[in-house]
């Protein structure tokens, strides 16, 4: 197996051009936005944008389990009110309705948020429910949750959570999950050290398991350990430090996923692509 190492790349312009992209820093994986992640909905996809999507991914030796799309940060899967929370799956649909139409395999989104309103356990029912009915309008996506950092009232930051939430999908096929670094150390899983970095993921391989790791983004963290905080800094530069990235590296339980930058300083990608590359024993 190996690593896929990339980021997530602007399709400014179109979708067509996130491949294009993330070729020319030297990526070998890399993740998108297939509308714009700020508003609720988004014209169709052309055929047009489809098709050269499609033949840009084979052109540059991208195929679905090298990429990793992420859905609008406006979808709130356990919104605690009825019209939000059909607002939400609508846009979640569309959201895994456009991967299948562009040949992309995973969706990562973060679960959702009780916005105080409703008890953990509600709000990760109703994200469950979101997922299955998402699944069951579409063909061959699975629904990839991302772990947070667990700021303001955003659950998913507990691998306990996200298996809850895994434990109610109908479909254990469909569903994965994506680990961030910066959400989990600002969760409380302290990966900055050699005994943490094993705990945390024994831990995550005992609640969670290793089959339903789909994807992961490798960002460092500007606050402390369990801040709640979610900062991203580039590698090496935050309270993470280097060493957790390339322990990342050299473990083949993540070979053959997409490990994406989601780093603040874009012009540094192309080198940091290069570190991790260097890492890989």
């Amino acid at each position: 197996m190996e690593k896929y190492i990339g980021a997530h790349v602007s399709a400014s312009g179109g979708v067509e051009n996130a491949p294009v992209n993330a070729h020319e820093i030297g990526a070998t994986a890399f993740a998108l936005f297939t509308k714009n992640q700020r508003q609720w909905k988004a014209a169709p996809l052309s055929a047009d944008s489809i098709r050269l999507f499609r033949e840009r991914c084979e052109q540059y030796g991208y195929t679905a389990k090298q990429i990793l799309p992420h859905d609008s940060y406006l979808i709130n899967l356990g919104h605690p009110e009825a019209v939000s929370l059909e607002k939400s799956r609508e846009a979640f649909f569309d959201e895994m309705k456009r991967c299948e139409e562009l040949g992309l395999d995973r969706l990562n989104f973060h679960p959702g948020s009780t916005l105080k309103e409703i008890s953990d356990e509600a709000c990760l029912t109703l994200i469950a429910e979101s997922i299955n009915m998402a699944l069951e309008r579409t063909r061959g996506v699975t629904a990839v949750i991302e772990n947070t950092a667990g700021q303001g009232s955003n659950l998913g930051y507990k691998f306990e959570q996200i298996a809850y939430i895994i434990d109610k999908v109908e479909d254990k096929t469909r569903v994965g999950v994506c680990i961030d670094t910066c959400h989990s150390f600002a969760a409380g899983y302290d990966l900055a050290t050699s005994s943490g970095f094993t705990e945390t993921f024994e831990h995550f391989d005992n609640v969670i398991g290793f089959k339903y790791l789909r994807g992961m983004h490798l960002n460092d963290a500007k606050k402390e350990l369990g801040s709640r905080v979610d900062r991203h800094d580039s590698l090496g530069k935050g309270t993470l430090g280097i060493e957790p990235f390339k322990w990342i590296m050299q473990d083949g339980r993540f070979d053959g996923i997409p490990l994406i930058l989601e780093t603040p300083d874009e012009s540094l990608w192309p080198e940091e692509i290069k570190m991790l590359k260097g890492f890989v024993k």
